[in-house]
């Protein structure tokens, strides 16, 4: 592990989390949003992570490989896609709403507030893990200098 590596991984992973944040915002400031530029109501959206693996050797820049077995090593999180939900919508009866249909039914988005809000604490407290990983290996780094000082 090299002497950045720590820090590289915590800080994608607040990355990942913001975006996650973003996403999950989104669909609560558009929980009621009826029609949309593309028509219809608007599709809850959830955000996809993969794991970001990197070569020992293109991580050291080496290319002397003697065996030619390439280890992967983990550099962090990375939001892989954002993907819209297939979920259908719900109808409610509502006969004098600009949108309704001609049974006076109204298609609102499949979104449950309490679970985007469940979702929207995880992913804070995700990010405030990630800081503590951060700010422990900062500090770890300067007791290692501290020592290491003549």
């Amino acid at each position: 592990m090299g002497f950045f590596d720590g820090y590289n991984i915590s800080t994608s992973g607040m990355s990942a989390q913001r975006a996650r944040i973003n996403v999950v915002s989104a669909n609560l400031a558009n929980a009621q949003t009826t029609n949309t530029v593309g028509g219809g109501p608007y599709q809850k959206q959830n955000v996809v992570f993969q794991e970001m693996l990197v070569k020992e050797q293109e991580r050291s820049g080496s290319t002397n490989n003697k065996f030619n077995n390439e280890e992967l090593t983990l550099r962090g999180v990375g939001v892989k896609t954002v993907i819209e939900s297939k979920g259908n919508p719900v109808m409610r009866y509502e006969p004098h709403h600009p949108e309704a249909n001609e049974k006076g039914y109204v298609a609102y988005p499949d979104i449950n507030p309490v679970v985007e809000m469940t979702d929207l604490i995880e992913a804070m407290r995700s990010y405030e893990a990630n800081i503590a990983a951060f700010q422990t290996h900062k500090t770890m780094d300067n007791k290692t200098i501290e020592i290491l000082k003549p």
